[in-house]
């Protein structure tokens, strides 16, 4: 079922919240020991959570759309008295103290949370095999990644172990594994849902964002957990406009030539040209754009990543969360803690930031990739003057084996080429999967919108015509 779909059938009482909740955990029984979408089962909770909304139904109260609706949370997303590790072991048995921001206003809103989703460690991945306790599979192909770092919530929502999911989205890593899994995934503008909660990976480009089987889906749910929150210093309100049909053919798409070269998938650009077939029969209007500082994304992206993580991530010494074992200096507890607790991926990426932030390098490194983001905010802001929405392929290729890349960290880190351009800019972003197209392999294949700053309307607006149009 679709958000809306449980909506319609639950209000019309052709179903309770409890016996829908009920019957996705015998799905999670079924599937997940394959799947290993889940780190960690809600139960009891969801249980109590899908009864309350049952009563608030019976006694005619004011429901929100997202009552009673089961949800699955990204495991760096804290609930409170809940597991939260962050797929790391130096947070095995770290219990979150209080509430992620989306979290209090999920609760509100009545939604019932099924449980806990794995993850690249700390977010740090684009294929969930960089978890510390399992490596999800990909729902079409279980030799497949699922992408990463959101690939439990991807893989829940794309077999039926959850209607919809939270994500977090650094560079990516709620688009990457949309596509991959074929669901829709979308990354707000900065700032426009809190991350008061969110563990933290890089604090100038996370954000949190929706994974759910259609793009109005992901309206309702971005639209429940966005707005300024006082815990979070850069969050913002951004309105939330819908354009009508008429109103969405007088947007104007950009098509940027820096993403359609050599080293894209044919099969992956056969699929997108097909969806902009779909929205050009729409009626609207298409424009080549240029977007030339693309080409130094990724090494601005790594550099500024690795410096943020680095500093987040200097907290977990082992002692107040994790592991503490014993020793017989600090020195030798921190070392003990953070060699055992951390992942390889977790400690390149450390040492990669720790490097660029050292003296003598600061300049050289960061300050420069901080000029270089500047520029390619620029190059959007450039374009947006001349078209309204900009469309490209979320990933270069289709989902890659497990194991495929996990030796090459350059490799596995293109994967994120054209997502986190728009994480750099700050832009809102949403992938959309290419309806009725598979490769040779039966693997789907996403495309990609990106919106105008605090215009998510725009891009939604967009996705759903498509949707309707292609189906």
């Amino acid at each position: 079922m679709t958000i809306k779909e449980f909506q319609e059938g639950f209000r019309n009482k052709e179903f309770s919240a409890l016996e829908v909740t009920q019957g996705i955990f015998k799905r999670i029984e079924e599937k997940d020991k394959d799947l290993g979408a889940y780190l960690s089962i809600l139960k009891d909770s969801a249980y109590s959570q899908a009864a309350a909304a049952d009563l608030s139904l019976a006694k005619n109260e004011k429901l929100h759309p997202l009552t009673g609706v089961p949800l699955a949370i990204k495991d760096n997303i804290l609930i409170k008295g809940t597991n939260t590790t962050a797929a790391s072991k130096i947070l095995r048995n770290y219990k979150a103290a209080y509430d992620a921001t989306v979290i209090n206003k999920l609760k509100l809103a009545g939604a019932v949370f099924l449980g806990k989703t794995n993850l690249d460690e700390f977010a740090m991945g684009s294929s969930t095999e960089n978890s510390g306790f399992k490596i999800t599979k990909n729902p079409y192909d279980p030799e497949r990644v699922p992408g990463g770092s959101s690939g439990g919530s991807a893989a829940a929502v794309a077999v039926g172990e959850a209607i919809a999911a939270l994500g977090s989205d650094t560079g990516g890593s709620i688009r990457q594994p949309a596509a991959f899994c074929g669901v829709v995934g979308m990354k707000p503008t900065y700032g426009a849902v809190s991350r008061h909660g969110l563990i933290a990976l890089a604090s100038s480009l996370d954000q949190i964002g929706p994974l759910t089987k259609t793009v109005e889906d992901a309206r309702i749910l971005f639209e429940a957990i966005k707005g300024k929150d006082y815990y979070d210093s850069t969050s913002i309100e951004v309105s939330l406009k819908d354009l009508d049909l008429e109103n969405v053919k007088k947007l104007k798409v950009g098509v940027p030539k820096e993403y359609f070269i050599e080293g894209l998938d044919k099969e992956v650009e056969k699929g997108v040209q097909e969806a902009r077939k779909v929205i050009e029969n729409l009626g609207l209007e298409f424009e080549e754009i240029s977007l030339p500082h693309t080409k130094y994304a990724l090494s601005t992206y790594y550099i500024i990543m690795s410096a943020e993580a680095s500093t987040n991530l200097a907290r977990y010494d082992g002692i107040r969360y994790g592991r503490n074992e014993t020793a017989d200096s600090l020195s030798e507890l921190y070392f003990k803690n953070k060699t055992e607790g951390f992942g390889e991926e977790t400690k390149r990426r450390i040492l990669l930031g720790t490097f660029v932030l050292s003296s003598g390098y600061y300049d050289a490194y960061y300050v420069k990739a901080q000029q270089v983001r500047r520029l390619i905010r620029s190059d959007f802001e450039n374009a947006f003057e001349r078209v309204d929405v900009i469309l490209t392929p979320t990933t270069p290729t289709p989902p890659f084996k497990i194991g495929e890349k996990i030796d090459d960290p350059l490799a596995m880190y293109l994967s994120d080429t054209f997502s986190m351009p728009a994480n750099l800019a700050g832009l809102p972003a949403i992938s959309i999967p290419v309806s009725g197209f598979r490769t040779k392999n039966n693997l789907p294949v996403g495309f990609q919108l990106i919106g105008k700053h605090g215009r998510e309307g725009d891009i939604f607006s967009l996705g759903s015509y498509y949707e309707k149009a292609s189906k």
